[in-house]
Parts: structure tokens; C-alpha cells; sequence
């Protein structure tokens, strides 16, 4: 009877003895997504191995930590190990039995399994973010509005966050989002307005943002004290969905524009630039709109890159002619869609007279065979004959003189100095060094110059490099 006393007592803690060694457990079992999930392994020895888990449940492990504990028992030591690691699932699933080996012995944990619900946006939490559009059904290219609100109510605290943007794909956005904070009473607000339009049609969607945030909390551990703990949470925002057309017969742009060319001047000299602002302003893919450097005969065109600001598109050129021309007008067809037609705005020819310009005359040659004309002719080849040689070389050493008086002035420098480069006209050197901007130096000087002509702030011109490109292209 004593002996199956004995019997009984040890198959009752045998049990007990192979799972003392090592237990596992969780903070939670059943949380949403985005919540942080802390797995405890419990281990009891001396010389414990602290496993390497880089994921749990297929979620990348965020933190570990590791409390020892050290207890007198019946006269002996024992070494209490607590091993934490937090993660966050993903969706529901069930951690594997992990081997500890504690003393030199394996030993195992039992399975354990987590339960996630589905992301959901919960307006009555602590951290709330909201997407609202200012339209749902759209055409390809048609502009919209995106707004994006981030609320933290006045009792809550984070001592860090991560913010995961929604995904956009399928979108053109426009620009950065311009942001603005403000209080409500309630919430401390974030206010993000985002300019997207569609790249395609059909159905399309605007995932939802994530705001991951750390607190702290108070938890009890296993030896009944308090410990501060960091735990991770996540809000998310709503979904938003869009139904996309194509835009309709066959037009490029969609959206309501105008458009207007204006000129700096409209009367030049020779080979003097008029420049030419050309802008679009309205609602709608101005991205997408190209350049419209016009073909002018006999006239040269040089452009610069359009530049869109907003509700604005800009295009800047410089025309170069030796004669009167018009400028013609710029186009622009589109299709409305609040009129749901396509439509067509255009600019105003500009004329644009160029001074110095003197006509030219045809030239015609008349012969007149008359006996009277022939007589004069015939009458002044006697004179010349009967001329004295006195005479003759008076004029001779006239020209002489003259010649010496022209070789010792020179005047032709003063002419080539006429039609010298004035280096102080930026526009004209600008159109002088056009053709040569494949070289670096030269491509560098045009920058300078061109910043010069259209900014209030200066930048210092190198004149020597200027004075050497002159000298190697031979610009006059």
C-alpha cells in the first residue's frame, strides 16, 4: 500500500517535471490588425539558450526583452528566465512548439494560437484618420481632391508613432500635399489636401493609411510587480474606391482652361528677341499638356522648359527675325467634363514689326540708243583726251595723299568695332550663343545669362570664359 502510495504521487508530477522546465504564453490571444502581440517563453535552470525568433506567424519580430529572476527553495537556487518578443500578426494563425535547451536538455513549448480580426476603422478610438474625395466618379485625367485627417484626442498620449501612407497606385499625384493643423475641441487635427487625377479607367482603389502608436502601460509580471511596458497599436483609415471612364472622343486634355500668349514688345531692330509668355491656368491634367514652340518662317525659335505651378502651366520663348512676321495663335482643345463636350480656347495672333527694314525695289536697266546720247558719250572721251597732263598729275598725287591719309586712320577698325558684340546685351548674346550650347562652357554661360534675364537676383557672369568662347566661334 506505501509503495503504491509512492507509485501514484510520482506519475501525478511527472507531468508537472517535463513541462516545468519550459512554459509559453501570450499577452493576448484575440486582437485586431495591426495590434502588437508579446510572446512569453518561461524557462526554469541554470544555463538557459535564449532561442534566436526573428519572426512569429510570419510577422517580423519588433522587440525582445528578458527578465532573470533568482528564488531560494527548500535551501537551493533556482533561476527563473522570463524571454519576450513582440510582433504583429498579420492574420490568424498558430506559433509552433519552440525548443529551449536549458542545463544541455531540449525542451519544448506548446503550440499557441492568435487570433486577428480584420483592419477597421474605428471612429471612436484615441487616433483617427479619415479619407475623403471630393469625387468617386471620374475620367482619366480628370482632377480631384484628396483629403486626409489625422485626429489625436487631447487625453491620449504616444511616445513614438510610424505612419504607413495609403497606397495610391493608378494615380497621378500632383505636387506635395499641402498640410495644415488645427484643434477642433475634441481632436488636435492634421489635415493633409492631396491633387490626384486617374492614369486609367475601371475600378480603382485607395488603400487605407496606418497609424502605428507606442504607449506605455502598467502590467503585472509573474512575481506580482509592476513594469512599464511599451505596446504598439495601429488605426487605420477607411478605403476609397473610384469608378474611372475614359475620356471621351479620342481628347488628349480633360478638365476647363484658358489660354493667353503676351509679348514683352511688339516693334524690334534686326536680329533683336521678342520674348513670349505663353500660359494655360484652369482645372485639369496641365502635366500633360507639351510645349507649343510654333514654326515661323525665316524666323528663330528658342524655348525653354513649360513649368507647372498649381493651376497654371507656363511656357516661355524667344522669337528672332529680320522681318516683319505674326505670331500665330496657340490651341488648346479639351474636353469639358462638366459641359461633357470638347471644346477649344486659343490665343491672339500677335503682329510683330521689325524696324530697319527697307524694301526691296525691283532694279530696271533702260538702254537709249538715241544719236544725242551717243554724241555726249563721244563728246566727253575728247574732253578726257584733251585734258592737260598738269592736271593729271595733280590728281594723281591728290590720291596718293590720300591713300597714305587712309592706310595711317584705319577707319576699318572703327567699323568692325561698330559691329563688335556688346556683351552688356543679354538677350542679344544669349540668341548669339544659341547654335554653340552642345559645348559645356558655352551651355554654362546661356544658364547664367538666361537666369539673369528673367530673375531679380544676378548671378556673376565669367568674362573671360565669355571674351575666349567669342574669340574661338568668331561671334560678332
Amino acid at each position: 500500500m506505501r509503495n503504491l502510495g509512492k507509485t501514484v504521487l510520482f506519475i501525478l508530477i511527472i507531468p508537472n517535471v517535463l513541462f516545468a522546465g519550459v512554459t509559453a504564453s501570450l499577452d493576448y490571444s484575440h486582437v485586431s490588425m495591426g495590434e502588437t502581440v508579446t510572446y512569453s517563453i518561461t524557462t526554469s535552470g541554470n544555463n538557459i539558450q535564449r532561442p534566436m525568433l526573428s519572426t512569429l506567424c510570419g510577422s517580423n519580430v519588433t522587440s525582445t526583452s528578458s527578465r532573470t529572476s533568482i528564488e531560494m527553495i527548500n535551501g537551493d537556487y533556482e533561476r527563473t528566465k522570463v524571454l519576450s518578443y513582440q510582433f504583429m500578426p498579420k492574420k490568424s494563425c498558430e506559433i509552433p512548439a519552440i525548443k529551449v535547451v536549458i542545463d544541455g536538455q531540449e525542451e519544448y513549448t506548446k503550440p499557441l494560437k492568435v487570433e486577428v480580426k480584420p483592419a477597421s476603422q474605428d471612429l471612436s478610438a484615441d487616433f483617427v484618420i479619415d479619407l475623403q474625395a471630393d469625387k468617386k466618379e471620374l475620367f482619366v485625367g480628370e482632377p480631384f481632391t484628396l483629403v486626409m485627417l489625422i485626429k489625436q484626442r487631447h487625453s491620449s498620449q504616444a511616445v513614438d508613432s510610424k505612419f504607413i501612407a495609403p497606397k495610391m497606385q493608378g494615380f497621378w499625384k500632383s505636387g506635395e500635399p499641402k498640410q495644415e493643423k488645427y484643434d477642433d475641441g475634441e481632436f488636435v487635427v492634421t489635415k493633409l489636401t492631396y491633387k490626384l487625377s486617374a492614369q486609367r479607367d475601371g475600378n480603382l482603389t485607395i488603400t487605407s493609411a496606418q497609424l502605428a502608436v507606442a504607449t506605455r502601460s502598467n502590467k503585472r509580471d509573474m512575481w506580482g510587480s509592476f513594469m512599464q511596458e511599451l505596446k504598439w497599436k495601429s488605426y487605420f483609415s477607411n478605403e476609397l474606391n473610384f469608378s474611372v471612364k475614359p475620356i471621351p472622343q479620342n481628347a488628349k486634355f480633360i478638365g476647363d482652361f484658358s489660354i493667353s500668349a503676351k509679348v514683352d514688345k511688339q516693334e524690334i531692330n534686326p536680329n533683336e528677341a521678342v520674348n513670349v509668355t505663353i500660359e494655360v491656368s484652369g482645372k485639369g491634367n496641365l502635366e500633360d499638356i507639351t510645349k507649343f514652340k510654333p514654326y515661323i518662317a525665316n524666323v528663330s525659335v528658342f524655348d525653354e522648359k513649360p513649368v507647372v505651378n498649381g493651376d497654371r502651366f507656363v511656357e516661355k520663348i524667344a522669337l528672332v527675325g529680320d522681318n516683319d512676321f505674326i505670331i500665330p495663335a496657340f490651341t488648346l482643345e479639351f474636353f469639358n467634363p462638366i459641359t461633357e463636350k470638347l471644346e477649344k480656347v486659343s490665343s491672339k495672333e500677335i503682329a510683330i514689326k521689325v524696324n530697319g527694314i527697307t524694301p526691296t525695289k525691283e532694279l530696271k536697266i533702260k538702254r537709249d540708243n538715241s544719236v544725242a546720247q551717243s554724241k555726249e558719250v563721244l563728246k566727253e572721251v575728247v574732253v578726257y583726251k584733251q585734258t592737260s597732263p598738269i592736271i593729271l598729275a595733280i590728281i594723281f598725287i591728290g590720291g596718293l595723299i590720300i591713300g597714305v591719309g587712309v592706310m595711317l586712320a584705319k577707319p576699318w577698325k572703327l567699323v568692325r568695332k561698330d559691329k563688335s558684340l556688346d556683351i552688356k546685351d543679354e538677350k542679344k548674346l544669349l540668341i548669339k550663343l544659341m547654335p554653340f550650347s552642345e559645348d559645356k562652357d558655352v551651355k554654362d554661360i546661356i544658364d547664367i545669362i538666361d537666369h539673369n534675364i528673367y530673375s531679380k537676383d544676378k548671378k556673376e557672369l565669367d568674362k573671360k570664359l565669355l571674351k575666349e568662347i567669342i574669340k574661338k566661334y568668331s561671334i560678332i
